[in-house]
């Protein structure tokens, strides 16, 4: 059983999504310390000239944790994500099938950050097909902090590996797992290219945009593409 573990990010990268799908159990970290001007209530797609920011804005003070934060609904952030999305990929191969989707959740969002982000996950995760089955860490008391948190989620859930990002190797105690029995693999991701809008060529691609950016260009063949199985 493989287990994998993040926090909530608002429509994330490729490579989050490449981690969900390599795991049994995917872990959505929402009780832990909430960075700002990260990504967890931000990301990037494509426009005409390179890229461009989606920014969830909120009322954060720390040092709340990310199930803590709310957000700022005196911007009328949704209507202006929808109309991004329509001038980025108004013109995408497949924009009339999955912007129904982002449409409906731009409609009635949760008050709190981490809410919208694992909607968001949720979205994109189902649009490309992934699935692994998810969970939230608030839902259970896990104790701990750091390593040992991740090694007592990976116990609760009778996982015998987990799977940690590439930056993993610079904080974790890799000793703790080893007592527990826990295998540790490391996520190797390279973001594939793919065909995408506004770009002429693979000299003008742009990588490592949210997840949206291939749904929209490449549709159904997306997973099999963010996976290495599809071109």
């Amino acid at each position: 059983m493989r287990l994998a573990i993040h926090q909530p990010q608002y429509m994330p990268w490729l490579g989050y999504f490449h981690k969900m799908a390599s795991a049994d159990i995917f872990v959505l970290l929402n009780n832990v310390q909430f960075k700002k001007n990260e990504w967890q209530n931000r990301n990037r797609i494509r426009n005409a000239t390179s890229w461009q920011w989606l920014t969830v804005p909120t009322t954060y003070q720390f040092p709340q944790k990310i199930n803590e934060v709310q957000v700022d609904f005196t911007q009328n952030w949704q209507k202006k994500h929808l109309h991004s999305l329509d001038a980025s990929y108004g013109k995408t191969p497949f924009y009339n099938d999955y912007i129904p989707l982002f449409a409906e959740f731009f409609c009635a969002p949760a008050s709190k950050i981490d809410r919208i982000n694992i909607d968001s996950v949720r979205l994109l995760a189902g649009a490309m097909g992934i699935q692994t089955e998810t969970f939230i860490s608030s839902d259970y008391r896990f104790k701990g902090e750091s390593t040992e948190r991740l090694v007592n989620i990976c116990r609760h859930f009778k996982a015998d590996t987990y799977l940690a990002g590439a930056g993993g190797r610079d904080y974790m105690e890799i000793s703790l797992f080893e007592k527990a029995g826990i295998a540790v693999e490391f996520q190797e991701f390279t973001c594939p290219v793919y065909p995408q809008h506004w770009s002429f060529g693979p000299e003008h691609f742009v990588p490592n945009l949210s997840a949206i950016d291939l749904i929209f260009n490449c549709g159904p063949k997306s997973l099999a593409i963010l996976m290495g199985t599809g071109r």
